[in-house]
């Protein structure tokens, strides 16, 4: 049985972490209360530095108040253990240090055995990097990972916890922005959704609209048209752009009803655009990571203004629904999830299995505790199912 466990969320917000934060802590308070939890604040940013709390008996009483917030009570950050450079630039650790080696030896003097952490792929394998990195010292340490991300695209990971939240929260997002078609003659409106790497949000947020499109009644007489309400194209990573060819598909939807609406991940032609910046002699910057940095390149700005013009649009606008998606608080099925994967994550540490919690879809979707080495991210969303293929031809998009 352990006798300290640590808590601690990272990497970008999703609609789950203050409540997986209370699911654990209830269900920790529910097998033993003499178990001590401590929590660490901004992620691995707290681990560095020795920001901690201890979860005392009012938190643990209280612990279901967080299932109705957003965000995270213990914060988050992004920090990558491996990457020394950024580490060190940031004051985290010092000179001749390792981050590895800092966060390791936080552990030990807080006499941590358990480590729960809640976020992504890198998140979690930096914590079975530093469960590794203690074992070779002599110290034991069980990591057991939450899956955190509302791209839902960890490997081989099932359902990723907040991510059909944020689908339900970007498709509410629109409903209102949509309604902005009819404020000028000919209007162009580009939702652009988070989702670097992965459509999987992109998608579910327009398969949500449009089933809520389909509930609405409409009073086409005084120009309350629901094609004008309509998603006129939905665009992912996993699909290429033909951007003349959209335009021309596009312009006659313009001309037929005066407006069109698209929803656009993030990550849709980034590399189109990347390439396209960087052969122009432009630096693009790019995060501790590697990422690029998306917010400096704008994909909405980059899609409205090419369209706009090809389409005849009069006005256009882009609007970004991702920090009021990611910051929600969880939905009925998101709880659910957080309640079953928080159970089985605890009854995973005190038996000292390591891994990250979800539905394995290697294995039968079996709920259990995926091993570290066969978690990834950037798992790609799958364009070819029924739902997001017949989605496309219900809008008219091939």
């Amino acid at each position: 049985m352990p006798k300290r466990v640590a808590l601690l969320t990272a990497g970008g917000y999703a609609p789950c972490l203050s409540s997986a934060v209370g699911a654990l802590i209830e269900t920790y308070d529910a097998t033993d209360p003499d178990i001590e939890l401590i929590a660490y604040r901004h992620g691995y940013h707290g681990l560095l530095t020795g920001n901690s709390i201890v979860i005392g008996p009012d938190v643990r009483a209280g612990a279901a108040v967080l299932h109705r917030y957003g965000g995270s009570p213990i914060g988050n950050s992004r920090v990558k253990l491996t990457n020394d450079e950024d580490c060190r630039a940031r004051g985290l650790i010092g000179e001749g240090e390792t981050a590895l080696e800092v966060a390791a030896a936080r552990l030990q003097a807080d006499g941590v055995d358990v480590l729960h952490t809640i976020g992504g792929d890198d998140t979690n394998t930096a914590a079975a990097d530093l469960a590794a990195h203690l074992a070779e010292q002599g110290s034991e340490l069980t990591v057991v990972g939450l899956p955190k991300t509302i791209d839902n695209d960890i490997v081989p990971i099932r359902q990723s916890l907040g991510a059909q939240t944020a689908a339900e929260q970007a498709s509410r997002f629109a409903q209102n922005v949509l309604a902005e078609h009819g404020s000028n003659p000919r209007m162009l409106i580009v939702h652009e959704v988070m989702g670097r790497a992965s459509g999987w949000l992109t998608a579910a947020a327009a398969r949500d609209y449009m089933a809520w499109h389909a509930e609405q009644e409409w009073l086409p007489g005084i120009g309350h048209d629901s094609r004008r309400w309509a998603i006129h194209a939905v665009y992912v990573p996993e699909r290429h752009i033909d951007l003349a060819a959209e335009a021309t598909r596009l312009r006659a939807v313009m001309d037929e009803i005066g407006c069109v609406n698209i929803f656009l991940a993030e990550g849709a032609g980034i590399d189109d655009i990347v390439a396209a910046l960087e052969a122009a002699g432009e630096e693009v910057g790019r995060d501790p990571f590697g990422h690029v940095k998306i917010d400096t390149i704008n994909p909405g700005r980059y899609f409205a203004d090419r369209f706009s013009e090809a389409i005849g649009a009069e006005k256009k606008m882009v609007q970004k629904s991702g920090y009021f998606s990611r910051s929600a608080p969880a939905n009925a099925t998101d709880l659910a999830l957080i309640r079953e994967m928080a159970e089985l994550a605890v009854a995973s540490a005190i038996e000292g299995r390591p891994g990250v919690i979800g539905h394995d879809e290697e294995r039968g979707d079996e709920l259990r505790a995926i091993e570290f080495e066969r978690i990834a991210g950037h798992k790609p969303f799958d364009d070819s199912q029924a739902w997001f293929t017949e989605l496309l031809q219900s809008i008219g998009q091939a």
